[in-house]
């Protein structure tokens, strides 16, 4: 089985609601497997160690979970215009799967949410995509044949997919987002599945 390991950060749920669509697209592809994981959040403090196992949702991620994933999709709220903090700490301390190159040549895509429209959706889809460049990944994106990226009127751009959740602070997707956010997920594991028949 070809694993695709959807890793992201979320405090209100969005982020997290968007996760879990990206795994129902990974899931839709013969051959392919999703592992959702997420990071704990950080602070001022950083010297107090999170618990081991989150008190709900995804288990927290490893660096060998990342190591051994075929393909990744890489999720975060938008912290003006950029990665919230939790999601950037764990990808800072991913230097030794760097230095090995465990992760080039791997399929990689990337997904957001914000609070408003104009919220920095797609400059915190670039943030994170940095970082994967660095690792040698091949970043996956969402293309305008993709019938849902024409017909939203919140979240969803080519860079990746996205949530847009309104001053009331709206988890839950319209169906133009969860449609985007699958599709970015089937992408990543249908390029997953072919690189690894290739090899």
């Amino acid at each position: 089985m070809t694993e695709i390991l959807v890793l992201y950060y979320s405090r209100s749920g969005a982020t997290a609601e968007l996760a879990r669509q990206a795994c129902r697209g990974v899931e839709s592809v013969s051959g392919a497997s999703a592992k959702l994981r997420t990071v704990p959040a950080v602070g001022a403090a950083n010297e107090l160690a999170p618990a081991q196992v989150p008190a709900a949702g995804a288990p927290y991620a490893t660096l060998e979970e990342l190591r051994e994933c075929a393909g990744l999709l890489l999720g975060s709220p938008t912290r003006f215009g950029n990665m919230a903090a939790p999601l950037k700490h764990f990808l800072d301390g991913t230097g030794a799967l760097w230095i090995s190159g465990a992760l080039a040549g791997k399929p990689a895509g990337v997904f957001t949410s914000t609070q408003t429209l104009h919220g920095g959706q797609e400059s915190t889809l670039l943030s994170m995509m940095l970082p994967l460049l660095h690792h040698g990944m091949y970043l996956v994106g969402l293309p305008y044949s993709e019938r849902a990226l024409h017909e939203t009127r919140r979240g969803g751009t080519p860079y990746g997919a996205s949530h847009v959740s309104g001053a009331a602070g709206t988890v839950e997707l319209d169906a133009d987002e969860r449609q985007l956010a699958q599709a970015l997920g089937r992408r990543v594991a249908v390029l997953a599945v072919q690189l690894r028949a290739s090899r």
